[in-house]
């Protein structure tokens, strides 16, 4: 039996910056991604902190939200099997130098804080992520 899931997939500010967004998804795409919905949006800094409110106890907390509201982002929600290890995969580590090569924050990162993607980590953060952007 298959397992068709849903990830929450966001490419953010610095690669929306550089105009990466087509080569982003041309990579979810030809990795066998389905894109299900998606839009470009920018959010202000309290919805940031509310969306990454699972870190606020953590340093980088704030950085991160300023980070997210600085400028456009493109929110997806993507469809595949086993999508959000899939999907964490493609992306590559948090710092891009630790990326395996092929990933897209190895191909697209800037830093720790501007590795161009954001993916869900687990099967029930995916849906409460897709429920943030996508409340239609």
């Amino acid at each position: 039996m298959s397992n068709i899931e849903q990830t929450l997939s966001i490419i953010k500010p610095d690669a929306v910056e550089r105009n990466l967004e087509g080569e982003i998804k041309e990579m979810f795409k030809s990795n066998g991604f389905q894109i299900f919905k998606e839009k470009k949006i920018q959010i202000e800094k309290a919805e940031a902190e509310k969306f990454y409110k699972v870190h606020e106890t953590k340093p980088f907390y704030n950085d991160l939200c300023d980070y997210l509201s600085s400028g456009p982002i493109v929110v997806m929600i993507l469809q595949k099997e086993n999508a959000v290890k899939a999907n964490r995969e493609l992306m590559g580590a948090t710092n891009p130098i630790d990326a395996v090569d092929g990933t897209i924050r190895k191909k697209y990162g800037i830093s720790i804080d501007k590795n161009s993607v954001h993916g869900s980590d687990s099967a029930e953060n995916a849906k409460i992520e897709i429920d943030f952007f996508f409340k239609d």
